[in-house]
């Protein structure tokens, strides 16, 4: 899955696959983990955020993370 940079203290990069509904987020401080499922609203809402660490925090991190 192809991942974009974005601006954040926590994390580096994010993609998404709609087919799948899987959130893949790499972390700054190392790591990348997939989530899903998560729905398209859901990661476009993330991407416009401007603060995309607080709304992942608080919308995401519960949607069954798996460490790639």
């Amino acid at each position: 899955m192809q991942r974009f940079p974005v601006s954040s203290s926590d994390i580096r990069d994010i993609g998404y696959d709609v087919t799948t509904q899987t959130l893949e987020v790499g972390f700054i401080k190392g790591g990348v983990y997939q989530y899903s499922p998560v729905s398209e609203s859901m990661y476009q809402v993330l991407m416009a955020s401007a603060s995309k660490g607080s709304f992942f925090h608080a919308h995401i991190k519960q949607h069954n993370p798996r460490r790639v």
